[in-house]
């Protein structure tokens, strides 16, 4: 799977991209009507107006001059990345974009995406049982104990903030005609979004046979974005549940949804040896609407600090950096 077959690297000038990007992002539909207690939590913590539509009028992306240091990009680390500014629809940062390799977890995304879409009760108890280890359980570990209970939203909660791969298989599991069925709808749902490079194996991300590429990838943050329960879930820096009647607070992979400098609409991360460590979001960045998509990193820190290196290069070419992004809700 890294056999790169293609480098393509497309950096637009701050003047091309005003250009195309002149007209204001769009705003993420935020329905979302399930009635469990957390929910109403999460809701009061996201309680602010549409970010992407607020920042979408209260900046104004103002011409810069076009420098050396403008043109040569930011030095990431990623050995394949995908950066398109959604306004516009410009790919402003690009590498292997189209090479499909391992995802990891990142494919927690796409089985949030087909169980919020099979509209089963959020609020339905499942209990996790030692079928939850899924294949790879030699290489995945777990804080979900075989029989803890707990509502799908719960599990979706724990899939999408701390890659509970238990907790991903048991959403897989319990999905209308089970885990051959849930993969069959990642499958198609892939297809459906124009992820040609992209092909599921199982729901975890554990196996290497869930594939795809940067550029792919990006379509799914996208449509996983729509949701508001995604975005909540996957953003929500720690949630406690009930396991073995002893409360259990699990923390968000991603630190980047503890800075308050970001803007973080969506985002997962991903790691096995054989993927790299991986890292996809949405963000506001100059009051637009960004997708940033990293693959394979080595080192533990890479994938975040390559993020902060893109943001940090589009707040040079999109802005003065003179205003603050802002977190949701305050």
């Amino acid at each position: 799977m890294h056999h790169h077959r293609r480098i393509t690297a497309v950096l637009l000038p701050a003047t091309l991209l005003l250009v195309l990007g002149a007209r204001p992002c769009a705003a993420a539909p935020r329905q979302h009507t399930a009635a469990n207690h957390h929910h109403a939590a999460a809701a009061t913590r996201h309680s602010g107006a549409n970010p992407v539509a607020a920042h979408a009028h209260s900046n104004t992306v103002r011409p810069r001059t076009a420098t050396s240091n403008h043109a040569a990009g930011p030095d990431l680390k990623s050995n394949s990345f995908y950066v398109l500014d959604e306004a516009s629809q410009a790919v402003v940062l690009s590498k292997q974009a189209d090479v499909a390799t391992p995802i990891a977890s990142i494919t927690k995304l796409m089985t949030a995406l087909v169980i919020v879409e099979a509209h089963q009760p959020m609020d339905e108890i499942i209990t996790v049982t030692p079928e939850d280890r899924g294949e790879t359980a030699k290489s995945s570990t777990s804080r979900l104990a075989f029989g803890t209970a707990l509502s799908r939203s719960d599990l979706l909660h724990l899939a999408l903030m701390s890659s509970e791969n238990r907790a991903a298989h048991a959403l897989g599991r319990t999905y209308p005609g089970g885990i051959a069925a849930c993969v069959a709808a990642m499958n198609a749902k892939a297809k459906a979004l124009g992820m040609n490079s992209a092909h599921f194996a199982e729901p975890t991300g554990l196996d290497t046979g869930n594939v795809a590429s940067p550029e792919d990838l990006a379509k799914l943050v996208r449509a996983a974005g729509d949701h508001q329960i995604i975005q909540e879930y996957s953003t929500d820096p720690s949630y406690s549940v009930s396991v073995q009647r002893k409360q259990v607070e699990f923390h968000n992979t991603d630190a980047l949804v503890r800075n308050p400098t970001w803007n973080i609409l969506v985002q997962k991360t991903g790691y096995i040896a054989e993927a790299g460590r991986c890292l996809v979001l949405r963000a506001i960045v100059e009051g637009r609407s960004v997708i940033i998509v990293l693959l394979d990193s080595a080192g533990t820190y890479t994938r975040v600090a390559d993020a902060q290196r893109v943001r940090q290069w589009l707040e040079r070419q999109l802005g003065d950096g003179s205003h603050s992004n802002g977190r949701r809700g305050g």
